[in-house]
């Protein structure tokens, strides 16, 4: 009985745990199947993304010079991708080594390595990760997924690196894998981690070198630049990695031993602009926003940026300025330079200043024209029938009607009637007010702003009888682009400086400047040969270029509050400025008041004597011809008041001041400030002072003859940006 019972007992305990079993077996199917389930329910859900992180595919922009191959600036992500063809197999199989040995065998995910890292993210603790190449670049190269630590995260990130791997190549996944990975130094992708440590392009790389770069994956900003302990480390992990890659069967034994721990060239400093080098990339950065590029197609876009700017004229730019004006001048005194092609309009060269100030004096900052007004004046008249033969009034002072005063010429020199030669040879402002009124104020205006001079810096002054004489503020930028329009044959140009754009698909679109027709090929002719004249024998002889012809206009403000030198040969057109940023008169201890003919000229002349350096010497078109009328051009037989000989006028000056731009012997001073607080009205002529001081006989007026000039401003905007923002307000008054 009691053995019966025992047996009994046993056998119910013998059911009981097979019951047990089959319910946890029916349970662990129930589950598994449900794990299937919801595996299947997420793989349906979890599409490979149909985008990319924009980090993981931006290139950075590159700005280069105009001959293509200077860089002068980068922007934006440091990336440049290539194919992987490009990358040398050794690169390439010291990365698996590194990373991944069995990435052209693995499904894309590696388990045993998930599951440690789904162990230290649950744990907490900071374990080995597990991630394939093909993991990584899932991570890096696709949009949804981020770099947090999460099971959902991680689980996402196997799903689609599975469906990844069955879907694209494994040439495909390493070719984005080496792209995107960051490789320290502010380097993403191996091209650029190439040029950050070693200074070469990726196709170049060493073994040894690419050993490194696949050691620097690992710990980015640790092997960067490793010093002391993390150099060891550094040399450690290289190590590793150079033996695995015989493992692998990537190099021999004997190749592993004979390499070498590479070089690393010096870290630079992220990429840091000053000075000119600042400057350039704003006016690019500005020119591709009006072309309608986006920051994001700067900054991302991999954009290959061929701009107008020449290095060596650049170069030559600062060197002039520095060579010209003394090292004691004070810093308040400013000057700008820029050169500009005629025939199509691009900004070749400039000096905006030295590299430790903030503003730029060539083309942002804007003062008055002066007498280089006074070009467009002339080229407005010859357009609109009027010829050099035409006689206009010389004689001091002249009354026109509607201004509150006359208008006197310098020390109230009277020149008679003469011909629109003599008068721009020696920039005689009365002679130039009586042409705006026979030639209309409103034609004059429609000449400026043809020739790239924007209406808005025009429009407040073009009413003022005053106007041919510059009253109107320009920057250094449009005043030789309007002066490179009549050495073009009377054809503006748009200025700008961008050659062409390459997209990172290899798409160049190359700029086509818009053409404007200023005036005609005879009236421009003939405007310069009046103003060749001014360089011969007028007021601007200091700027000569005893091999080849010139062209051009001295420029000297009220007080000598800015002084210009405009001129151009045929291939280039170049203007000159010196200002104070506090608008006080310019003047350089031990040189006196400077005026147009004196440093400015100067500046000029030293760079294009260098710019010109071996170019071929070209010859301006012929003027018009008026049969017996020609030989007056030089003011014979002109009614000039005092009698003298204009032909001789420039040889005088000559005489006495040597290259004929530094007669400060006959130098006036300067009209003392006026009182800020005598008003003046929009429609009462500007007086403006002619103190071109190339020869003697510049018409500059003096202070007590202008007791209603308004007062300039005290503390002018250094870069203005836009419109009307001048250094002068719209009333002060002109130049010579």
């Amino acid at each position: 009985m009691r053995s019966g019972a025992l047996v009994r007992i046993g056998g119910d305990k013998g059911m009981r745990k097979r019951r047990i079993l089959r319910y946890v077996g029916i349970a662990f199917g129930v589950g598994l199947v449900a794990m299937i389930g919801l595996f299947g329910v997420a793989w349906a859900m979890t599409p490979i993304p149909d985008s990319t992180q924009k980090e993981a595919t931006a290139q950075g922009s590159v700005i280069y010079y105009r001959d293509g191959k200077s860089v002068l600036a980068k922007q934006g992500v440091n990336r440049r991708n290539v194919k992987l063809e490009q990358v040398p197999e050794h690169v390439r199989d010291a990365v698996i080594a590194a990373e991944n040995r069995s990435f052209y065998t693995d499904s894309g995910v590696s388990f045993k390595g998930t599951a440690r890292a789904v162990w230290s993210t649950v744990t907490g603790k900071q374990l080995q990760g597990g991630s394939t190449i093909t993991q990584q670049m899932v991570r890096n190269y696709y949009s949804g997924l981020s770099q947090e630590r999460s099971i959902t995260r991680k689980f996402k990130e196997i799903l689609i690196s599975i469906k990844v791997d069955q879907s694209k190549s494994k040439d495909w996944v390493l070719e984005q894998y080496l792209n995107t990975i960051y490789f320290g130094r502010g380097a993403n992708g191996v091209q650029a981690a190439a040029q950050a440590y070693f200074g070469k392009d990726v196709a170049k790389l060493s073994v040894s070198e690419g050993a490194y770069l696949a050691a620097v994956i690992q710990q980015p900003s640790r092997f960067a630049d490793p010093q002391g302990a993390d150099l060891d480390a550094a040399r450690t992990r290289w190590k590793a990695i150079v033996d695995a890659m015989t493992q692998t069967k990537a190099i021999t034994p004997e190749q592993a031993a004979a390499q070498v721990f590479p070089k690393l060239a010096a870290p630079k400093a992220a990429f840091s602009l000053k000075g000119q080098a600042q400057v350039m990339v704003d006016r690019v950065r500005e020119e591709l926003h009006a072309r309608g590029y986006t920051d994001e197609d700067i900054n991302g876009g991999g954009l290959k940026i061929v701009t107008t700017f020449d290095k060596n004229l650049m170069a030559a730019a600062e060197r002039a300025v520095k060579a010209v004006v003394p090292s004691g001048t004070s810093k308040k005194i400013r000057t700008g330079l820029a050169a500009v092609d005629p025939a199509t309009g691009e900004v070749v060269a400039f000096y905006g200043g030295p590299k430790d100030q903030s503003w730029d004096n060539a083309f942002s900052a804007k003062v008055q024209a002066g007498s280089t007004f006074k070009p467009y004046t002339l080229a407005a008249a010859l357009e609109n029938g009027l010829s050099l033969s035409t006689t206009v009034d010389g004689n001091s002072p002249i009354t026109v009607p509607g201004a509150s005063q006359p208008i006197p010429n310098d020390s109230g020199r009277s020149y008679g009637h003469i011909n629109l030669v003599s008068a721009t040879q020696n920039s005689v402002n009365t002679a130039f007010v009586d042409l705006g009124q026979k030639v209309g104020l409103d034609k004059v205006a429609k000449v400026a702003e043809a020739a790239g001079i924007p209406a808005g810096q025009l429009e407040p002054h073009k009413a003022a009888a005053s106007f041919p004489l510059g009253v109107a503020s320009v920057s250094a930028v449009q005043n030789a682009s309007g002066f490179a329009s009549l050495a073009n044959g009377g054809v503006h140009m748009e200025t700008h400086v961008i050659k062409s754009v390459t997209d990172s698909y290899g798409k160049r679109s190359v700029v086509k400047p818009k053409s404007t027709t200023v005036v005609g090929k005879q009236a421009a002719a003939d405007a310069i040969y009046a103003m060749e004249q001014v360089v011969k024998y007028g007021t601007g002889t200091g700027a000569r270029l005893y091999d080849r012809p010139v062209a051009g206009k001295t420029g000297t403000t009220d007080s000598s509050g800015a002084v210009w030198f405009n001129g151009f040969t045929p291939q280039l057109a170049t203007a000159v400025n010196m200002f104070r940023d506090d608008n006080k008169t310019v003047e350089i201890p031990g040189y006196g008041v400077q005026f147009g003919g004196q440093f400015p000229a100067r500046i000029w002349k030293a760079f294009m004597t260098e710019a010109m350096a071996g170019k071929p010497v070209e010859q301006f078109p012929e003027p018009s011809q008026y049969g017996a009328d020609s030989w007056d051009y030089r003011g014979e037989g002109d009614d000039v008041g005092d009698g003298y000989d204009q032909r001789d006028n420039g040889d005088w000056n000559e005489r006495w001041n040597g290259d004929g731009g530094d007669d400060q012997q006959f130098t006036s001073p300067p009209a003392s400030p006026p009182d800020s607080s005598t008003p003046e009205t929009p429609d009462t002529p500007v007086i403006p002072e002619e103190t071109d001081r190339g020869d003697a006989n510049n018409d500059e007026q003096q202070s007590d003859q202008q007791s209603n000039r308004p007062a300039r401003p005290d503390s002018p905007d250094p870069n203005p940006t836009t419109g009307p923002g001048e250094l002068e307000d719209a009333s002060t008054p002109g130049d010579r």
